[in-house]
């Protein structure tokens, strides 16, 4: 078109102008990948909630020990899904880890017990007549007189030796460590007083384990550790085929196991709040 000055062409450019302000980087991808894994993570969480315990400890075995799952289980189809149980997987309960660990501190306390007889001159004689076990309810140690000579206690009386009050004191330092209960015995022989007497075995063997328990008290075990006092007379002889020995004379000195400990599993997280409940109430004390 010609312009009606000069004859120039006139050019007119069109440019097309888009509305919005265009791509504005990926942080919305970064804030929809962080809400898509919290909500896989809550439909996993949901999942495992609804699953029976068969399954959740076929997953637990699983991921702590894959190979040994695997041999756990025969040819077929996956216990997983098929509903079948392993085999190999055994957890022992709560009670049995506290036990291991008080039968630990038990064995432990027993050597320092004979380590500290050992070292006094004056109780080197009467370390083969204390006899420190662990058994089935607890530690127990035994005071046992010997055929060689009344060693604790004259015969018939409850007036202790210098050497009984040396020995309880040494054991007593040692149990005042711990926080179990402690419960003390007195033994007889099967020997009788005069049967005119009103004095009997059954005051005997009463008289002796609460001297046992003096002893203690004044080392400063208090009332709430001594829970029992026990008189047995004759009636539970160390000897019995011979009721005279001088052997079924005897203090016997009982820690019972922890008796208030609960049932569960034995997972790590488990072990950890029973043990540290079990520190808690006074079970298991490490020596400071």
């Amino acid at each position: 078109m010609a312009s009606p000055r000069g004859g120039k062409k006139i050019i007119i450019v069109k440019k097309k102008i888009t509305g919005g302000g265009g791509h504005h980087g990926g942080s919305w991808k970064v804030a929809y990948a962080d809400f898509v894994t919290a909500m896989m993570a809550f439909f996993m969480v949901m999942w495992i909630l609804g699953m029976d315990d068969k399954t959740k400890m076929a997953i637990e075995g699983y991921f702590a020990n894959p190979v040994g799952y695997k041999k756990g289980y025969g040819s077929g189809s996956s216990a997983l899904f098929a509903g079948s149980s392993p085999t190999t997987i055994q957890r022992p309960s709560l009670k049995t880890v506290v036990r291991t660990q008080e039968t630990r501190t038990f064995e432990e306390l027993r050597g320092r017990i004979e380590a500290k007889l050992q070292a006094n001159d004056s109780l080197k004689a009467l370390k083969t007549l204390v006899e420190v076990t662990v058994t089935n309810e607890g530690l127990r140690i035994e005071l046992i007189e010997s055929d060689k000579g009344d060693q604790y206690f004259a015969l018939g009386s409850a007036v202790m030796k210098p050497a009984t009050t040396m020995v309880l004191e040494i054991v007593g330092s040692e149990l005042a460590l711990l926080q179990n209960p402690i419960i003390l015995e007195g033994h007889t022989d099967a020997a009788k007083f005069d049967p005119e007497a009103s004095y009997t075995n059954w005051e005997l063997s009463s008289d002796r384990a609460n001297a046992a328990r003096r002893v203690f008290m004044s080392i400063g075990i208090g009332d709430k550790r001594l829970a029992e006092v026990r008189a047995y007379a004759d009636t539970k002889l160390r000897v019995p085929n011979d009721p005279t020995a001088a052997a079924n004379r005897r203090i016997s000195i009982m820690l019972p196991f922890s008796s208030n400990v609960p049932d569960g599993d034995g997972t790590a997280e488990g072990v950890a709040n029973v043990v540290k409940d079990s520190i808690l109430r006074g079970f298991i004390k490490k020596k400071p």
